[in-house]
Formats: structure tokens, C-alpha cells, sequence
């Protein structure tokens, strides 16, 4: 492993700890050259995915990538990071368990993205699919809003004060 700092590759690792589902390893390291203290983060991976973009150019599946969408989509919404990094991970592992072939289609994920989030949370999915679909216009938004299961019996619905019920703001 290559200390940020001094670009060596001799470094020790002081502490390995695994995460509660033990899907990571945290390691902590210490550079041999210039003595910085580093923490590295091990994900087991299944095989190399290849994403096919709708132009067809190839590049190789970016976690970080699908992450910070996602991240983006649950901003400000009662999700926590634990809980969007657990997200993350189930696609990814379901992108490398599902699919035969290394090369997945961007399609693909973003189905698959827009699904599960769905199922998370109804306005990141609203979000998230405005970017991935590439809504142009209000009529987009309305044909994935009717899309969206209503709240269920007894759930809190979030409703505008009267002054401002018939007014556009």
C-alpha cells in the first residue's frame, strides 16, 4: 500500500479491525520511510464490472461514483450514511451476483438504483430518477410522482400551512 504522503510502498499495518457485517476491514498503517500514520479500507471483490455507458465507451464500475449519486438523491432526508453505505453495498454486491457477464449496462444500474431507493425513500427516488432519466420538463415530474406508492393508512403527511396552500412559490 502507497503512503499518501511520501508515495513509498513500505508501510506497516499497527490494527485490522473488521466492520459489524464484516463486508470491510479497516487497517490502520504506519509508513516505514517518513513515519505517517494512514487508515486503509479493504472491500472483498467478487470480479472486475465493466460499465457500458450509453455511448457505448466502457469504464470500469466506480463505487464511489453510484455512492456519492445516491448520497446526493438522501440529501437531507432522514437517512443515515450507515444506512446508504449498507445501500450501496446490497446493489453492488447484486450488480456482481446477478449479472453472468462483467460488462453491465448503465441502464441496468440505474433501474436497479431506482428500484431499491424506491423502497428507501420516495422523494430520494423522485430525485434520483430526475437525474437519471434527465427530466426536461414538469410533465416528467409528474408521470414518476404518479408512480410512487401513496403513504399508507395513518402515516404523517406533511402538509403546507393554510396561507400558503394556494399560493406559487
Amino acid at each position: 500500500m502507497r503512503c499518501p504522503y511520501c508515495n513509498s510502498s513500505e508501510s506497516q499495518v499497527k490494527d485490522s479491525r473488521p466492520n459489524e457485517e464484516d463486508a470491510t476491514i479497516r487497517r490502520r498503517r504506519v509508513c516505514n520511510d517518513c513515519g505517517a500514520k494512514f487508515t486503509t479500507l479493504e472491500r472483498v471483490q467478487l470480479r472486475d464490472l465493466m460499465v457500458r455507458k450509453s455511448n457505448g465507451i466502457l469504464q470500469p464500475f466506480d463505487r464511489e461514483k453510484l455512492a456519492r449519486s445516491v448520497k446526493i438523491a438522501c440529501r437531507k432526508r432522514d437517512i443515515s450514511d450507515d444506512r446508504v453505505d449498507k445501500f450501496i453495498t446490497s446493489i453492488h454486491r447484486r450488480l456482481e451476483a446477478e449479472n453472468t457477464d462483467d460488462i453491465i449496462s448503465s441502464e441496468t444500474i440505474g433501474q436497479m438504483v431506482s428500484e431499491s431507493l424506491l423502497h428507501l425513500d420516495p422523494i430520494a427516488f423522485v430525485r434520483f430518477a430526475s437525474v437519471y432519466r434527465k427530466f426536461s420538463k414538469l410533465a416528467d415530474f409528474k408521470k414518476i410522482i404518479n408512480q410512487v406508492p401513496e403513504a399508507e393508512e395513518g402515516a404523517k403527511v406533511c402538509e403546507l400551512p393554510k396561507k400558503y396552500k394556494n399560493s406559487l412559490f
